[in-house]
């Protein structure tokens, strides 16, 4: 597709004012709505845990200034280039592994098509971050795109909008970020380091490519982390060995979780021989699709088991298709806005391990999902019974206002409040993480305000519920006692 600016025409070329309502979110009754204000209002300034992300630590370690509002806004947000690219414009005309992209036609690009994001979550991030950290007035537009670019650009040259200024001004305690365990985690060690950064940096283990020996790139894995830990990875033992080594490390480095991405979730171990076998496939071409499907669910119950030793919580994303369009994967890699959501099965899949973990004091276990229905009639169930097992927040597909106060329904019902993880805001776009996590705080306003209104809460209590899901429940979940303000 190679259509541009002018080639369409946006459904109105009126220029509105940008100015997000102080009430977005809150319950349209106008008492239901005053009880959510005073309880927004109680968190509205609390800090933010981010236990769960995927900002590179670098940015923050060197504290450059960012380069252009179209490779800090745009480019990197699959988000915002899956649905502009769903309306016809190729992801390398929006910069995806195209360097040779114009950064100003890229901001025009999304600014003309400012009207397809109506109704949706990106839509409603945008309007927060550009107003309330940008101090943008105006809708983007064709008619606006070139103003707001060169006000974006002015204010990214400025000391007070590099990465460590825009930490302290977001009120960021803890940022999570996703490492690969052959990462040296040297920026995470310089920011621990640095007596004069006030807040917390910490790396999350992301063992996935070691997971199949059929996927591109794991003897290359093997190989790299080999490197890193010193021991041999050329045998099943010697790769468990290593990732036991790096995930120590890691916690000395800050890490309190892992994190792991698959599209099924059965574990099941294997004898050692013929995981052996199946190493030693992987390592000579050989290897069957049974062969690494069953190396992966074995290595999904060894992470768990080296869970319940190490006592890092591990993060279970379970039910996405990755890289659904092949043509687009080969020519632009990962992360690229077309990995797609599916349905998932813990209740059977993990019962093995939950009969063998779910109930050792270390373990604990965060289930995420795209899928509604499994919340309700697994996750929470699971969460309601074992003390390892907590529901995560709305991922991806379903972190919505709408999804959102389902997920709170949903969950609530079965787990309580208590055994759920706190906000995820999940997210490359270092500048939207403020503006999710408010997003959040007001849905659960307006949730708790709901429970009050209907005489199931008292407001005292809702107002405590709402500080512990912004302080006490995510610090709990996720380990981060040494890290709470």
């Amino acid at each position: 597709m190679t259509n541009t600016t002018t080639e369409r025409p946006q459904a109105t070329a009126k220029v509105r004012p940008l100015n997000p309502h102080p009430d977005r979110l809150l319950p349209a009754d106008p008492g239901v709505r005053d009880l959510a204000r005073a309880i927004y209002r109680s968190v509205a300034g609390a800090p933010i845990y981010s236990p769960h992300g995927h900002v590179d630590a670098a940015i923050i370690a060197e504290n450059r200034p960012f380069g252009n509002p179209a490779e800090l806004l745009i480019t990197p947000d699959h988000y915002v280039t899956r649905l502009i690219h769903a309306h016809g414009i190729g992801l390398d005309q929006l910069g995806v592994k195209n360097p040779d992209a114009d950064p100003r036609e890229i901001w025009r690009l999304f600014c003309a098509h400012w009207d397809v994001f109506a109704g949706t979550v990106v839509r409603y991030w945008f309007e927060s971050e550009l107003n309330e950290v940008f101090g943008i007035t105006v809708t983007p537009g064709a008619q606006t795109a070139d103003q707001i670019y060169d006000q974006l650009s002015e204010q990214l040259s400025r000391a007070d909008f590099r990465p460590r200024e825009l930490f302290d001004r977001f009120n960021i305690s803890v940022l999570a970020t996703t490492d690969d365990p052959a990462d040296d985690l040297a920026p995470h060690r310089a920011l621990a380091a640095d007596s004069s950064f006030g807040g917390a940096v910490i790396p999350t283990f992301r063992a996935d490519r070691y997971m199949s020996p059929n996927l591109p790139g794991w003897k290359d894995a093997l190989s790299a982390l080999a490197t890193t830990s010193g021991i041999d990875t050329e045998s099943y033992a010697g790769l468990i060995d290593a990732l036991r080594a790096r995930r120590a490390y890691f916690k000395e480095c800050g890490a309190t979780a892992t994190d792991t991405g698959i599209l099924d979730s059965i574990a099941e171990p294997l004898p050692s021989a013929e995981l052996e076998r199946i190493h030693r496939a992987g390592l000579a071409g050989t290897a069957t699709e049974d062969d690494a499907t069953a190396y992966r669910r074995n290595m999904l119950y060894e992470f768990a088991a080296m869970s319940a030793e190490d006592g890092l919580v591990m993060q279970l994303h379970s039910g996405v298709r990755r890289n659904h369009h092949d043509a687009s994967f080969a020519k632009y890699g990962p992360d690229t806005g077309h990995d797609l959501p599916g349905a998932c099965d813990y209740t059977n899949g993990l019962r093995k391990l939950l009969n063998d973990f779910g109930t050792n004091p270390t373990f604990r276990i965060v289930l995420f999902t795209t899928d509604e229905a499994t919340i309700s009639q697994q996750i929470a169930p699971l969460a309601g019974f074992y003390p390892s097992v907590y529901v995560g927040a709305p991922w991806w597909f379903i972190d919505t206002p709408a999804a959102i106060t389902r997920f709170r329904a949903a969950a609530t019902d079965s787990a309580g409040f208590n055994k759920t993880s706190g906000f995820i805001d999940d997210t490359r776009a270092y500048c939207s993480i403020p503006a999710r996590h408010d997003m959040s705080r007001r849905v659960d306003a307006a949730f708790l305000a709901n429970l009050v209104a209907t005489h199931q809460l008292g407001e005292d209590e809702a107002h405590e519920i709402a500080a512990d899901l912004v302080a006490r429940i995510p610090i709990s979940t996720f380990r981060l006692d040494s890290y709470a303000k």
